[in-house]
């Protein structure tokens, strides 16, 4: 996947714009670095006059609207970088033209010129600030690299280019290199191979080793663990092969020996498949044997705002994301059924009200009714009443203990209605997550299931042949 900067470009002082737009127009279409000008591609502008052209906008628009350019963004650069070896020229030329023309949305007049003087090719765009009607300007708005970032990924995804899988800060290459230091976790070990010393007989010891020494414990599913000198907690499961809980229960169960080096222990690692990398790969190995068949039910550009949700959710691991999309359905499920549960709780409040105003309403006529020795007349004369209160009576025999108060029942109708309006906040952000992880575990599983497919066919095809 490309990784881009986006760059506003100032107009220098001392300097008119033109000559400002011409010396960054001639780096960019430097021949040496663009085969003689054969990587540059250009939207709405000739290349050759590019300074021109922009200068021309900035005045119609100063004409229209007024004002001064000095210290403003006169035009924006890309630059859009490759994996090395990956990408011919004339295709990286190809992409950022297409990336050009998403995030500009065809408003604004850019070049494309592609460098290929670097191990990795890159493209540098030039895009007018101005845009092509020359009455708006292009606004840098918060966080739009990160936007255009994903228009990036987005384009290179749906050509089959492959996902860089982001390095930590700590195993980034450094200019200067200092004396590592004792990270957290190394002297959470260190301290573990200390208790190991006393040979406690079982993770309950062990953790109360770990306390005297100063460590506070989170017990749970997951056992965590604390110094002083750290703000949160460190799971087990996070230190590595050797100590994490499963590990150490192998060796409190006598089915492995302790020891200090964990590289020396006899405990097999199983290596984990980054599931992105390997469906792009996939893609862009000829397309793959089951591409062509997966292509023709799927959309391509689906899959690739699958494989972005994905890299962007650190989602490269199959189990993981099964797990999460299963409980992503489970929370949806759960939060559905306590809005039935409330609705339901709801309206029996309205109706267990409804009788109790209707009983003290009438309470009086079928006293008077009941000593009339139950008369028809009465009766006839006062139907509505008498019908309200024994269809009262008969609703409180339902009812298990005492009859509840109108204050009671309102404060708890109340209660629930303020639940049910916080629920509906937590159900729409868990009903999108649920369409999201489901339908992102949708797409990895036809894609696997179509590459699976097309290696059997091909596999029959070729035993065919050998017959």
């Amino acid at each position: 996947m490309a990784a881009t900067r986006l760059i506003p470009m100032h107009q220098n002082k001392g300097k008119s714009i033109k000559q400002c737009l011409k010396e960054r127009a001639d780096y960019a279409e430097n021949p040496d670095k663009t085969n003689e000008g054969e990587l540059i591609s250009a939207y709405e502008c000739d290349p050759r006059t590019i300074d021109s052209e922009f200068a021309a906008s900035k005045r119609e628009y100063l004409n229209k609207f007024g004002g001064e350019y000095n210290g403003n963004v006169i035009a924006y650069q890309i630059r859009q970088s490759f994996k090395p070896g990956e990408i011919t020229p004339e295709e990286a030329n190809r992409v950022g033209y297409e990336t050009a023309m998403r995030w500009t949305k065809g408003k604004h007049a850019f070049i494309v010129a592609t460098h290929t003087d670097r191990a990795h090719i890159h493209n540098h765009i030039i895009y007018n600030s101005t845009d092509l009607s020359g009455e708006h300007k292009f606004r840098n708005f918060f966080l739009s690299y990160i936007a255009l970032q994903k228009v990036s990924d987005l384009v290179c995804l749906e050509n089959g280019y492959s996902i860089i899988k982001p390095k930590k800060y700590s195993e980034r290459e450094k200019r200067t290199i200092y004396a590592p230091e004792v990270s957290f976790r190394e002297k959470i070990r260190n301290s573990i191979d200390v208790c190991m010393e006393k040979n406690p007989k079982d993770m309950d010891e062990l953790l109360r080793f770990l306390e005297e020494m100063g460590y506070v414990i989170k017990r749970g599913k997951h056992i965590a663990v604390r110094s002083k000198e750290q703000k949160t907690f460190i799971r087990f499961r996070s230190l590595g092969a050797g100590y994490r809980q499963e590990d150490l229960e192998k060796v409190f169960a006598g089915l492995i020996k302790y020891e200090s080096n964990p590289n020396s222990r006899n405990i097999i690692e199983e290596p984990k498949l980054d599931m992105l990398i390997d469906i792009q790969e996939k893609i862009s190995q000829g397309k793959g044997p089951g591409y062509e068949r997966w292509a023709k039910v799927h959309n391509v550009k689906q899959m690739a705002q699958t494989l972005l949700f994905l890299e962007q959710h650190d989602l490269r691991d199959y189990d993981k994301l099964s797990e999460i999309a299963a409980s992503s359905s489970e929370r949806f499920g759960k939060i559905t059924t306590r809005q039935k549960e409330i609705e339901a709780r709801l309206s029996e409040i309205k109706e267990t009200k409804k009788h109790i105003i209707n009983y003290s309403k009438t309470k009086d006529v079928y006293v008077e009714y009941r000593k009339s020795g139950y008369s028809k007349k009465f009766f006839e004369e006062h139907r509505e009443e008498i019908t309200l209160h024994k269809a009262a009576k008969e609703y409180f025999k339902n009812i298990k203990g005492p009859i509840p108060k109108i204050k009671e029942l309102n404060a708890e109708y109340d209660s629930l209605s303020k639940e049910k309006k916080a629920l509906y906040a937590e159900y729409k952000q868990a009903k999108q997550d649920m369409k999201d992880y489901q339908t992102a575990k949708y797409n990895v599983d036809q894609f696997l299931k179509r590459e699976q497919e097309g290696r059997e066919e091909q596999q029959r095809h070729t035993k065919e042949k050998n017959l």
